[in-house]
């Protein structure tokens, strides 16, 4: 086998891979796509059940977008993506005894 062969045979398999990475790139988008509508009805659906809740104009006597007891803003960000993260517990105070919670 020469060396123009083997050249040309990889070649022909990055072409492949190339072209079979392409395929799959456009399947993703299209699932991405879809996804995305499925999310803007979800979220539609949300605000009108929402609205049908709250009202049209306000929350609990509170403007839309406030925040509700939890510090959470309610309404017109909703459809801002939320990033959370993880933190380390806090240390509890010896001298205090933990606090269990009574279930049931």
């Amino acid at each position: 086998m020469s060396l123009q062969s083997v050249r040309m045979k990889k070649d022909q398999i990055l072409v492949d891979e190339i072209e079979e990475l392409n395929r799959k790139g456009n399947l993703l988008h299209q699932e991405n796509v879809e996804l995305y509508k499925k999310v803007n009805l979800i979220r539609q659906e949300n605000m009108e059940l929402y609205k049908k809740v709250y009202g049209p104009g306000e929350v609990n006597g509170m403007n839309r977008g406030s925040r509700n007891t939890n510090g959470f803003r309610i309404g017109d960000d909703a459809h801002v993506p939320v990033h959370l993260q993880l933190c380390q517990p806090q240390q509890q105070n010896q001298d205090e005894p933990a606090r269990a919670t009574k279930l049931g």
